[in-house]
């Protein structure tokens, strides 16, 4: 299904400078972009705020300095040297994409695609991060009552799909999954592709509940963005989207 806003977006950049990159004039040649600090419009009249980070300066006080000033809109941060624990802090904070500031302007286009349609950006080395720790946690707590029989889904997939979901879901990326398996990555892509389809995952993470049985209850999933896989859904608010392919959703962006 493919995405479409119902009205124009309205796209306001901040940076040190006060300047447009030309990838975001690019993506959103109809942006507003002012300095860091600047009198901002009032919320209502953006739809997406993207800060790039002053560099010289620590990055979580700048995103609470602005959730304070626009407290009810949505932020996208851009980072010069995007740092994974730096993520994980500015998640916390609130913010709904985390990318490079430098990133392509069909890339900017698929967070703001993502985040929305209600999801969350996340990078493809912080989305293999939570998939370990997931995968961690899930195998030193007991199974949730009437999890322990195998899902009939996985009776779906091919011999090879199953190797390829059990080492995605245990945190490998494509490249990984592809010399562990002597196998391309083009068909690590395809298999995962397959896999996400048969098994209805909206992101890696979901996969990984799945795999290990403790998948929760529809009304209280929710998806991850970062990265994910052409013609996949844009991942749900608090996901991360499956990443067959490069980054993108919170992304769990690709691997």
């Amino acid at each position: 299904m493919v995405f479409r806003e119902s009205k124009p977006s309205r796209h306001l950049f901040l940076s040190p400078s006060g300047q447009s990159l030309p990838r975001w004039l690019e993506a959103f040649p109809r942006l507003q972009c002012l300095r860091t600090g600047a009198p901002l419009p009032a919320s209502d009249a953006v739809t997406l705020v993207w800060l790039r980070l002053n560099v010289a300066e620590p990055a979580l006080p700048q995103v609470d300095a602005l959730r304070a000033k626009l407290p009810g809109a949505m932020l996208a941060v851009l980072a010069d040297q995007p740092d994974d624990d730096q993520a994980l802090a500015l998640f916390s904070a609130g913010i709904r994409a985390y990318c490079n500031a430098h990133s392509t302007a069909a890339n900017l286009r698929q967070v703001a695609q993502v985040v929305l349609a209600g999801g969350l950006w996340i990078g493809p080395t912080l989305m293999n991060r939570l998939l370990v720790a997931t995968s961690k946690a899930l195998a030193a707590t007991a199974p949730a009552p009437g999890a322990a029989a195998p899902d009939p889904r996985l009776a779906t997939l091919t011999q090879r799909e199953l190797e390829v979901a059990r080492l995605i879901a245990g945190g490998s990326s494509n490249k990984e999954v592809a010399r562990s398996l002597a196998i391309s990555e083009r068909t690590v892509k395809a298999h995962a592709g397959a896999i996400f389809e048969k098994l209805g995952a909206r992101d890696r993470l979901h996969l990984a509940l799945i795999m290990n049985g403790r998948e929760p209850a529809p009304a209280a999933t929710s998806s991850v963005a970062g990265g994910g896989s052409p013609g996949k859904k844009p991942v749900k608010a608090g996901a991360a989207r499956n990443s067959a392919s490069p980054p993108r959703k919170i992304a769990a962006a690709g691997s």
